[in-house]
């Protein structure tokens, strides 16, 4: 079998999400370092300019495809081994529950972070031109790093990030250092003593966040040397053979503190996007772990939210009895319940 082709960039997180993922799975690939501004030549362009690009081969040629999660989907259908989705539908659902939240919530600290503050702006902007251009002469590599670095900052707000949210970003990021490191000392990793892809998720946001972005990697290495350490295993997992998942039964206590703090800051997100969608608004505001959240509305994380319900709807009613349990109080419920769902929709 061909080796995968990928176009992606060290500072994009979900680049490196899926690179760590190949390399656990032990999939040939083969890495384009590059972005869209000047793609490879002779490969076909995505509907949507994202990173990382994947190239499969299909009936017409070579295909592009984008988005992490449904890649993963089909990485699961065309190769057996060394699976990241768990074969229990309850922490299944939950693996996919948990990537959502660190592609779509943590996604907001890391480019917080990284461009809300003149120094992690600073630091960052060189970098990513260099990685594109390393042979490139200074006073260029400066100029296009501040063109980047304007273009970065003015979508801020679309992301989420200012300087009202700013509270509610770093307190959820802080308290997710937190998290893990009581996660990675019990089991780890999110799902039990082998990665899922809930972890190549959060991971892949961490390498910015942990190593990259002054402000976060010093919080990070003060707070949990442990999780900066797990950092740099998650990066080439290919020699890790445990292969044991949670039981079901240890799903609480091991992850009631992370899905609380999904319900705490997310769940809410999710739901003040979609009933402002709804009703046609372009932008809204919410009070979210009791303050200010405001910002434009963000199409996508809508549809991730039908998605999540989706995949909890087909779940077995036995199967989704016992995650309603354990959801309950979280916060994430409110996600599901269908109360919420009716009064947003009319």
């Amino acid at each position: 079998m061909q080796p995968i082709e990928l176009l992606g960039m060290p500072g994009s997180p979900y680049t490196r999400k899926m690179l760590a993922l190949l390399r656990y799975r032990r999939i040939a690939h083969r890495v384009l370092w590059g972005s869209h501004f000047d793609p490879p030549k002779g490969y076909p362009a995505p509907k949507v300019k994202l990173l990382p690009t994947f190239y499969f081969p299909s009936a017409h040629g070579i295909e592009a495809v984008v988005d992490s999660t449904p890649i993963i989907q089909r990485l699961e259908n065309e190769h057996s081994a060394r699976s990241v989705r768990p074969d229990d539908p309850l922490l299944n659902f939950l693996d996919l529950l948990i990537e959502d939240f660190a592609d779509e919530w943590l996604t907001k600290a890391m480019f917080h972070y990284r461009w809300h503050y003149a120094e992690d702006g600073a630091h960052a902007a060189p970098l990513l031109i260099y990685s594109l251009h390393p042979q490139l002469n200074s006073a260029k590599a400066k100029a296009m790093g501040g063109d980047i670095a304007q273009r970065q900052i003015s979508r801020l707000p679309v992301v989420g990030s200012s300087d009202v949210t700013t509270p509610v970003i770093e307190s959820s990021f802080e308290r997710l250092v937190g998290i893990m490191d009581r996660i990675i000392a019990r089991q780890g990793f999110v799902l039990g003593s082998r990665p899922s892809s809930a972890d190549f998720a959060i991971f892949g946001q961490l390498t910015q966040l942990g190593v990259i972005d002054p402000t976060p990697a010093r919080y990070l290495e003060r707070h949990s040397p442990r999780l900066r350490a797990w950092i740099d295993l998650m990066e080439d997992l290919s020699g890790h053979t445990s292969d044991k998942w949670l039981t079901p039964a240890s799903a609480h206590d091991h992850l009631g503190e992370l899905l609380s703090e999904i319900g705490r800051v997310y769940a809410p997100f999710l739901l003040a996007n979609e009933q402002a969608i709804l009703r046609g608004h372009a932008e809204f505001e919410a009070r979210i772990d009791g303050k200010c959240w405001r910002q434009a509305v963000f199409p996508y994380q809508h549809k991730c939210l039908d998605v999540l319900r989706q995949a909890r709807l087909e779940l077995q009613p036995e199967v989704r009895q016992t995650l309603d349990a354990l959801l309950a109080g979280t916060g994430c419920e409110d996600l599901f319940a269908t109360t919420t769902v009716q009064k947003l929709r009319t």
